[in-house]
């Protein structure tokens, strides 16, 4: 294996990482950011009035998302095993 291959494969890897986790972090982005304006706006400073909706929220989104995460991963795993046999 040359150089060039592991780069690849380091950035193959961050790449289906960031897939991966970006729908669940970007509904907790966005469902804290919701609640903290609401917060905000109306005085109400409790730390489990943010940390409740949020939860709830990527725990949904992961449940939902589930089957295309599976998905993925099986895809790239896959791909990755097959390709051993022509990177050696």
């Amino acid at each position: 294996m040359d150089a060039q291959t592991a780069v690849d494969l380091g950035r193959q890897a961050l790449w289906m990482s960031l897939l991966i986790g970006a729908p669940v972090l970007l509904v907790g982005l966005l469902v804290g950011l919701i609640v903290g304006l609401l917060q905000a706006l109306t005085q109400v400073q409790e730390q489990t009035v943010a940390f409740v909706p949020k939860l709830a929220a990527m725990i949904i989104t992961l449940g939902l998302a589930l089957p295309w995460l599976i998905q993925q991963m099986v895809q790239y795993s896959q791909e990755l095993i097959g390709g051993i046999a022509g990177r050696l």
